[in-house]
């Protein structure tokens, strides 16, 4: 087989100015779920003027896409993301500084994501052209990942089926081959309707739903004591009535139910539904719930993760400058030791400790790890054999989810991850398309492994 590392290389070192300049304008866009509206017409468009062929809406989602280019397998996909999360607008900058306050920023790199795996796409349908080697290049542009929706919905109405392997990637503060098992999650509304009455002259002909949102509340923080330790159950109340001189006659409350599996977060779901049903006889209401979403844990696939490896490990990763040392040093120094020191212990890269920004790639591990948090990419490793890497665009022991995320997604450090992350992804991709074996044994190990059941229901 042929090797194509270094000509991958240098095709995408030939697009780095290019790759960060999308990733900037996405990074400005900021564009909260299901309204990526300008951040997926870019992409799309990026990929049109790289010869693919573009179907937008796609499983009537508005700002999905497939981009497709070439024919016959094995068909390799490339998944992308480019939603923000609400209010943590923030400027390239190491201290806190609204673009606009209250504004989305992107402060999971969901820029970056988008735009790498973008790239990487590009880069290997260059070089299949180039050799007239066969296979499929697909590249589908997934939405709303922050309310755990696109993904499941594509997976649900058999998007990905067609593909052979998927491969993605996520900005992080290591380079790491993902070999961690997110959890299974449910999320559900419940909405309560009772009576309304005035508090103070007649409360005695009110029933409030208020009264039974907060009662289940109570009941789930109880039974938080008899679920296994590694499922989490959280809530927020999403209406709690108007007035509080008016007995609240409708009040609703959201939930998301976690757990290592699929049946245990079922388990779990139809207790809190008990829950909520009793809520509603100690109040003289009634209740109904809506499940809004719900996804599989993930089903990892070993040779694709040796493979990915052997990739990240043969790939030079970043050369970082004084200048953005410096900028990551003043980012990292905004958090507690103990904050930074619980962000590695959670992807079990305790041994970074100490360093700023990860050089290297940490080892596989013996056996996969189990996090608490959930992502819609495991509904695709349900359906089809899919790998995902991180790579380093933040200092080492930088918590997801915040503003310092959203600063290193929008300059150079990031990029720079991101670039990485273009790198390995193609060069996983293109011993796929000329090693026939390779596949072989994913999607036997896919098969072994219980793939292809779906995911979540």
């Amino acid at each position: 087989m042929k090797d194509f590392t270094e000509e991958l290389i240098q095709a995408l070192d030939s697009r780095r100015q290019e790759l960060a300049d999308l990733s900037r304008e996405i990074w400005e866009y900021a564009e909260l779920s299901e309204e990526e509206h300008r951040s997926s017409r870019r992409l799309a468009a990026y990929l049109k003027e790289n010869g693919f062929a573009v179907e937008e809406g796609v499983c009537g989602l508005p700002t999905a896409f497939c981009a497709k280019w070439g024919s016959g397998n094995p068909v390799i996909s490339f998944l992308g993301e480019y939603d923000a999360l609400p209010g943590l607008s923030q400027k390239a900058l190491p201290e806190q500084a609204p673009i606009r306050d209250g504004a989305p920023g992107h402060a999971c790199g969901h820029n970056l994501l988008g735009s790498g795996m973008a790239g990487s796409a590009v880069a290997v349908r260059e070089l299949l052209e180039r050799y007239r080697l066969p296979g499929t290049v697909q590249y589908f542009g997934c939405p709303a990942e922050e309310i755990m929706l696109g993904k499941i919905v594509m997976a649900g109405q058999g998007a990905f089926d067609r593909s052979d392997v998927c491969l993605t990637w996520h900005p992080m503060a290591s380079n790491t081959v993902s070999d961690y098992s997110y959890s299974a999650m449910t999320s559900m509304k419940f909405t309560f309707l009772g009576k309304t009455a005035h508090a103070a002259a007649a409360p005695e002909q009110g029933r409030s739903a208020l009264d039974a949102v907060e009662l289940m509340n109570v009941g789930a923080n109880y039974l938080r004591e008899h679920i296994i330790p590694q499922a989490r159950v959280h809530y927020v109340i999403t209406d709690g009535g108007g007035k509080p001189n008016v007995v609240p006659g409708r009040a609703q409350s959201w939930y998301y139910v976690r757990a290592p599996y699929r049946e245990q977060v079922e388990e779990i779901t139809k207790r809190l539904i008990d829950v909520s049903k009793g809520a509603a006889l100690m109040t003289g209401t009634t209740v109904t719930h809506e499940v809004l979403s719900g996804c599989s844990n993930t089903i990892l696939n070993r040779p694709l993760n040796r493979l990915l490896y052997e990739s990240m490990t043969r790939i030079p990763g970043p050369d970082w400058t004084p200048e953005e040392l410096e900028f990551a040093k003043k980012i990292q120094d905004t958090f507690p030791d103990q904050v930074q020191r619980n962000a590695l212990l959670e992807f079990s890269v305790v041994e970074l400790e100490g360093q700023i920004l990860h050089s290297g790639v940490t080892p596989l591990k013996a056996a996969p790890a189990f996090l608490a948090g959930s992502t819609d990419v495991s509904d695709v490793s349900a359906a089809v054999p899919t790998g995902q890497v991180f790579t380093c665009c933040m200092p080492v022991g930088t918590p997801g989810h915040t503003w310092q995320v959203a600063a290193c997604a929008g300059m150079s450090i990031g990029q720079k991850g991101m670039l990485y992350a273009a790198k390995v992804i193609a060069d996983t991709a293109m011993r796929l398309f000329c090693t026939p074996e390779l596949v072989a044994k994913i999607k036997a190990d896919f098969k072994q492994t219980g793939g292809g059941n779906g995911g979540a229901e």
